[in-house]
């Protein structure tokens, strides 16, 4: 009576590690057919001074959507063309100077061989990508990558599972070849993503995010410490900067210094803050980046930077709050 519930458990789990199996299984296989022509074709696309252009139907054609939007983000212009809509006008888009990725598992879709000649017409290069080396697509290509799998995780093996998967996986590596070919850094890439968390950490720079030398809260090194203290209640940074008559920094007063303070029994109005400050307080410059100060802070357990340029004079300061609203941290 109470079997089934289990028995349905146990099996959708065990279905869902063959699937895995299967997939893995898929792109563990690519890796011995990684050769020649996938050099080729790497080669192909950077000699082109062109677009390359991605294209298929069906659930080839989702994935070629994504080949071409991982290419363009790595250094790749490409764009994705729908096979039927390239037969009914946006072939226009393609120069001689393109390269045309068509991806097909059987390699016989009727909507991407229609395209085949008009694109060699053009005078663009074709790299086909399918399960069916043997296929007229793999055949009319410039140069084919073998996508191929033994059998589809579907239990009927009819549903587009392992050979899509296979097929998303080698389009990854050509993509992450060519990255590497250009000498695709970390720092384009982010260029390319400025409204993620990699462009906030790559592009953001201090100076961007630092609170201005106007802003921020300092005294002379003989103030009081009462008047570090109100230089720092109205700064609304936790701190106060010491600094000499060239603003060069001599210190920093936080509220962490004041509490360590209190705790040895410092009298507050008599205390000249040189007393209890923090000497020689780390610094950064204005054009380091925004994460290498929020690595510092972190490392350090601190709160506070002060920022200071070529000639070690104040330029401004910033807090953990204020990577946080740029969303550095």
């Amino acid at each position: 009576m109470d079997s089934t519930p289990e028995t349905g458990d146990s099996r959708a789990v065990a279905l869902a590690r063959r699937v895995l199996r299967i997939e893995a299984d898929a792109v563990a296989a690519l890796a011995d057919r990684i050769g020649a022509d996938f050099e080729r074709a790497v080669n192909i696309i950077r000699q082109r001074h062109g677009r390359v252009i991605v294209t298929g139907i069906g659930k080839s054609g989702h994935i070629a959507r994504k080949l071409a939007a991982t290419l363009a983000s790595t250094g790749t212009p490409a764009y994705f063309v729908h096979a039927a809509e390239a037969a009914h006008g946006d072939l226009g888009m393609i120069t001689p100077e393109d390269v045309v990725i068509a991806l097909s598992n059987s390699g016989t879709s009727e909507e991407v061989l229609t395209i085949v000649p008009l694109v060699k017409r053009q005078g663009a290069r074709l790299i086909s990508m399918t399960g069916r080396p043997e296929s007229p697509l793999a055949v009319q290509a410039d140069v084919h990558l073998d996508a191929a799998v033994a059998e589809e995780a579907c239990p009927l093996n009819l549903a587009p599972t392992a050979s899509t998967t296979a097929a998303l996986a080698l389009g990854d590596a050509l993509a992450v070849a060519l990255l590497d070919a250009r000498g695709f850094a970390a720092e384009d890439f982010a260029r390319s993503h400025p409204g993620g968390a990699l462009g906030r950490r790559l592009l953001t720079h201090v100076a961007d995010v630092m609170r201005p030398a106007d802003a921020v809260p300092r005294v002379r090194p003989d103030a009081l410490l009462s008047s570090a203290l109100l230089a720092m209640t109205a700064g609304g940074m936790g701190m106060t900067a010491i600094v000499d008559s060239d603003d060069r920094p001599q210190g920093i007063f936080t509220d962490g210094d004041l509490r360590r303070a209190l705790e040895k029994g410092c009298d507050v109005r008599s205390a000249h803050v040189t007393a209890v400050m923090s000497h020689n307080p780390r610094n950064i410059g204005p054009q380091a980046l925004a994460a290498e100060a929020a690595e510092v802070m972190e490392r350090l357990r601190i709160s506070q930077l002060l920022v200071v340029n070529g000639d070690n004079r104040l330029v401004g300061a910033l807090t953990t709050h204020d990577l946080m609203r740029a969303k550095v941290i």
